[in-house]
This record gives structure tokens, C-alpha cells and sequence, in this order.
């Protein structure tokens, strides 16, 4: 008796919880960095396919995170694709730069890895924002847009460090809050190839001055 009194109550349980969990995986993620940036990506808000750099700076500057791609140099798999989830940011909302920049501790691994080799590829796409779960665009699609950025990760100089530093920090608070003993550092990816992928058919490459002349406002 006592165990179907418990099969019973989780049955009952798991129903009233059903609404809650659904709206959980379902709402857009809302709040990165205490800007709402998740709601971003309405259709009226997207460049136009035909302007591919206009395009690559969009989702630069509405993704907060992007997959970094270095070579690693950890032992048992030295040499291979080594791919980390690193908060991004190139300023604040509709205002960046186009420059990604990056707060790094010397304990990461790709840190480690870009001390032996600086190259590097990122990543960053519209699946992290409400437009592709909107228009139910799978992460893969090439309609749920996506950009490809390579170059090398390098420190920022001492003149670039307030606009690294209050780039990061409007849309990522909590890194004022990491701890110091981590000895955390701003660094950039200093870009020298970019791909988008928007439409079927394959990227369109776009060269970095075509990427820092474009604008949006």
C-alpha cells in the first residue's frame, strides 16, 4: 500500500510540474547579462541575406558566447581541434565595434593552447536567441544564421583595455565578480577571415574591412 501511496503522489506530482518544466524549455532565454538580449532577433530587426558583412556584425553583436576553436596542446590528444564555450562581447547592444573580445584566466585550457599557437576559429550564431525557436530554424540550418571568425587570440594593449573591459562588462556583470587569484586578462581575436552562413548554398566570405566598415544602427 505504502508504495503505490508513493507511485500515486509522484504521478501527481510530475502533472502539476508538466506546465512548468514545458515553459521552461520552450521560453526564449531571457537576460544574458541583464540585457535581454535573448528576445533579440525579431525579423524586422535582420540585415538583409544581400549584405553579408552587415550580416556578420548583427550576430556578432547579439550573441553574448560563441565556441572558440584552438589546437590543443593537452596531452593525449596534442595537435587535434579543441573547441570551448567563451563568454563574448563587442559592446553594448546595436553599438559594438565588431572586435570580439574576451575575459581569460591562464587556467583555461585554451588559454594553455593559445600561448603555443595564437590561431584560432569562433564561432557564434542566432540559435542563442529567440529568432530560430520563433521560426522554428534548427541550430544547423544556414536560415538560423551563423558566422565563422578566424584569426588570433591576443592580449589587448593598454590603450584598449577600458573598451575591452566595459565591453564585457555591460553584458557579462558577474565577471566583476570572478576571482582575482584566477588573474583574468582581456584579450581579442584579432580577425583575418570570416564566413557567414545565412542562406542555402554555401558561406559567403566577407573580408575584415568589409566586416568594420559595415554599420547598423
Amino acid at each position: 500500500m505504502a508504495g503505490c501511496a508513493r507511485g500515486s503522489a509522484r504521478a501527481v506530482l510530475a502533472f502539476l510540474l508538466a506546465p512548468a518544466l514545458v515553459a521552461l524549455l520552450v521560453a526564449p532565454a531571457r537576460g544574458r547579462g541583464g540585457r535581454g538580449h535573448g528576445d533579440w532577433g525579431a525579423a524586422e530587426l535582420l540585415p538583409p541575406r544581400e549584405n553579408a558583412a552587415l550580416v556578420a556584425r548583427f550576430v556578432t553583436n547579439v550573441c553574448d558566447w560563441g565556441a572558440l576553436a584552438t589546437i590543443s596542446t593537452q596531452e593525449g590528444v596534442r595537435g587535434r581541434p579543441f573547441a570551448d564555450v567563451l563568454s563574448v562581447s563587442d559592446g553594448p547592444p546595436a553599438k559594438g565595434s565588431g572586435v570580439p573580445y574576451f575575459y581569460l584566466s591562464p587556467m583555461q585550457q585554451s588559454v594553455g593552447n593559445l600561448k603555443e599557437n595564437p590561431y584560432a576559429t569562433l564561432t557564434m550564431s542566432l540559435a542563442e536567441t529567440s529568432f530560430c525557436r520563433k521560426y522554428g530554424f534548427d541550430p544547423q540550418s544556414p536560415l538560423c544564421a551563423h558566422i565563422i571568425l578566424s584569426g588570433t587570440v591576443i592580449k589587448v594593449s593598454e590603450a584598449e583595455m577600458d573598451v575591452a573591459k566595459n565591453s564585457l562588462f555591460i553584458r557579462h556583470p558577474e565577471m566583476k565578480t570572478w576571482p582575482s587569484s584566477h588573474n583574468w586578462f582581456f584579450a581579442k581575436l584579432n580577425i583575418t577571415n570570416i564566413w557567414v552562413l545565412d542562406y542555402f548554398g554555401g558561406p559567403k566570405i566577407v573580408t575584415p574591412e568589409e566586416y568594420y566598415n559595415a554599420t547598423f544602427q
